[in-house]
């Protein structure tokens, strides 16, 4: 356990810290699952805003340093991908 003064501050900064990005990925999540919802659905028009809904919110968390840059593009090109070929 923390023992000076440096280091509990260090801890209740962590924890903070840790419930903010929390929320912040599991609301990526969200978006994320509507996009899935969509396509499942078969609503092409529905799934490209999620779309563009999903992207904004990943790479928000990027630029928070919640997920690595290319690990949210990866995804974006996936469900991308998974979007364009329902309207194919």
């Amino acid at each position: 356990m923390a023992n000076t003064a440096s280091a509990k501050k260090m801890v209740r900064k962590l924890a903070r810290r840790t419930a903010i990005n929390k929320s912040r990925r599991s609301r990526v999540r969200t978006f994320i699952k509507k996009v899935d919802a969509a396509i499942v659905a078969g609503d092409s028009g529905k799934a490209r805003d999620a779309l563009v809904k999903a992207e904004s919110e990943m790479m928000r968390a990027v630029n928070k340093g919640v997920f690595h840059k290319n690990t949210a593009s990866r995804k974006i090109s996936r469900m991308s991908a998974r979007v364009k070929a329902m309207s194919a």
